[in-house]
């Protein structure tokens, strides 16, 4: 009787992913491989494709069956309309948050458990922890990746108990640099491949571009912060604080300081904008929160981040009967914006998070 443990990994078509299936492989479980078909508009250049066949070449390497698991509608539904509409409000989303809580371990993971899989692997920076409870149960801790520069935990802020407990993350004890060396050992296709950038399904169209197929192009004025008018700009939607470019000032020249968008009105369709040292909005004293979500057990007094990789900073977070959670920054947090998601850590453990507003 084959006792191996059943486990699905995502595969991408990058090398992340390759070198999970490749390490679990050899760790003596029963791998398959999968591919998420995602959502791509009509008008940008198909790369989905591309990127289905180089796992396909990653599964027939490591001799593992191979899936395509299309998700492309609830893509769209959950993730895409999601950026759309937030962005149309004014607001600052982050659709890989989103792709993780609806399509990886949403859509993709409850096929993958409907498959009879043990598990679902994915090529994520991040470590998964099972510790003993005083109740003598298990309770599941999402942790930091080894490779600081790559821990993608503050994506992953929305797993839940089960999803952690049925979840491996192969490569997140690993840098980035010991993942390529185990892929060229191992001869893999994607060993050499470049990581990519981005919103997955943009490709290599930008943000405002993908937008203003939805979000109509309006003339709005660009104001420095005495209200005076110096510029122009194609829609105060299309921008976000801390934003230096999609804007023109009248007069510049090569030795004028970089101005940045610290404020913008959706309604009347003007931004300000300032020189980072002369006016940097900061955080209110105590900010709103919604969708809060804690992995394990709530926290009054943490760390967070509101943007990847950003330094952690001191945080008390208050629930309040009536009205939820709010947060309050320790410290002045520039630029922050409704929709944003932070993050709250107890040292490298991720405690889970919530959205801005």
């Amino acid at each position: 009787m084959n006792t191996k443990k059943r486990v699905l990994v995502a595969l991408s078509g990058g090398v992340d992913s390759s070198v999970s299936a490749m390490l679990l492989l050899e760790a003596g479980y029963a791998v398959e491989g999968a591919f998420i078909k995602t959502w791509t508009a009509p008008w940008i250049p198909c790369t989905w494709k591309e990127e289905r066949r180089d796992a396909m070449r990653v599964a027939a390497e490591l001799h593992i069956p191979f899936h395509t698991v299309d998700l492309s509608k609830e893509y769209e539904e959950k993730v895409v309309q999601y950026l759309v509409d937030e962005y149309r409000k004014g607001r600052t989303p982050n659709p890989d948050v989103m792709c993780n809580k609806y399509i990886k371990f949403g859509s993709f993971f409850e096929w993958a458990i409907n498959k009879k899989f043990d598990f679902v692997a994915t090529g994520h920076y991040a470590r998964v922890e099972s510790v003993k409870t005083e109740s003598t149960n298990t309770e599941y801790h999402l942790l930091s990746g080894i490779d600081t520069e790559k821990d993608q935990t503050y994506f992953l802020w929305n797993l839940t108990q089960e999803q952690l407990s049925r979840t491996l993350f192969p490569v997140g004890h690993l840098t980035k640099a010991e993942v390529r060396s185990h892929a060229h050992r191992r001869g893999l296709v994607t060993a050499s491949k470049k990581d990519s950038q981005g919103v997955c399904f943009l490709g290599k169209i930008n943000m405002k571009d993908f937008l203003s197929h939805y979000i109509p192009i309006r003339k709005g004025d660009v104001l420095d912060t005495q209200g005076t008018i110096i510029g122009t700009h194609d829609g105060a939607e299309f921008l976000t604080l801390g934003q230096r470019h999609g804007f023109s000032v009248f007069l510049k020249s090569p030795d004028s300081p970089p101005l940045y968008v610290v404020e913008k009105n959706i309604s009347n369709n003007t931004v300000i904008v300032s020189e980072r040292d002369i006016s940097l909005p900061s955080s209110p004293h105590t900010i709103p929160l919604t969708e809060v979500h804690w992995i394990a057990k709530p926290a009054e007094y943490c760390q967070a981040r509101l943007r990847y990789r950003q330094k952690l900073f001191s945080v008390t977070v208050t629930s309040h009967p009536l009205k939820g959670y709010s947060v309050t920054p320790h410290e002045v947090q520039p630029y922050v914006s409704e929709g944003q998601s932070i993050v709250f850590y107890s040292g490298d453990i991720c405690l889970g998070g919530g959205i801005l507003g």
